[in-house]
C-alpha cells in the first residue's frame, strides 16, 4: 500500500479508512430538538443513502437490521455509518464508496466485519461516479429524510 496511511483507533472497526473518492458526511445536530432516538438517527443516515442509490438506479441498495449499520449491495457494504453522540449532539456520519479503490480493502477487515465485501456506486453502475456528481442528490435526499432545508454559505462567517 502506498499513499494512505493506517492509524489505530476505537471507532469504525480495527482500521478506518478514508479518501477523497468517498462522499463523507458528518451532519452535527441536536437530537433533542429532531425529538429523534439514536437508533432512529442511524436508520435516517441509511434511509437517506438508500434513497439516494434509489435515485442513481441501484433499486437494490438495503439496509441491514441491527446489530448491522451502513447500506449494502447484496453481501457487500456502500456506505459505512459510523455516529458519535454526546449531550444529544452528533458527530461523525457516514462514508460512500463513490469511485473508490477497492483494493485497498483487501489489506484491512473493513468495518471489522470478517467476510464481508465492500463496493462502490463506480462498480455498481458500471461507469465512473465522482463524489461531485453525487453531491447535489445527496444534498436533496438529505433535505427529505431530515426535514430540512439546508443553507450554503460561501463565507465561513456568516
Amino acid at each position: 500500500m502506498s499513499g494512505g496511511v493506517a492509524v489505530r483507533v476505537l471507532r469504525l472497526g480495527a482500521v478506518p479508512y478514508a479518501e477523497a473518492l468517498r462522499l463523507l458526511a458528518f451532519p452535527v445536530l441536536d437530537l433533542r430538538r429532531r425529538r429523534l432516538p439514536l437508533r432512529a438517527y442511524v436508520a435516517a443516515l441509511e434511509a437517506l443513502v438508500v434513497r439516494l442509490c434509489r435515485r442513481l438506479g441501484l433499486g437494490s441498495a438495503r439496509a441491514l437490521p441491527p446489530p448491522y449499520t451502513g447500506v449494502w449491495m447484496g453481501d457487500s457494504k456502500l456506505c459505512a455509518i459510523g455516529v458519535h453522540c454526546r449531550n444529544h449532539i452528533t458527530s461523525h456520519g457516514l462514508a460512500l464508496n463513490c469511485c473508490t479503490d477497492l483494493t485497498w480493502f483487501e489489506h484491512i477487515v473493513p468495518c471489522g466485519l470478517e467476510g464481508k465485501g465492500v463496493t462502490s456506486l463506480s462498480h455498481e453502475l458500471g461507469h465512473h461516479v465522482a463524489v461531485s456528481h453525487v453531491l447535489q442528490p445527496f444534498l436533496d435526499s438529505f433535505q427529505e429524510v431530515f426535514d430540512c432545508t439546508l443553507v450554503s454559505s460561501e463565507d465561513p462567517g456568516d
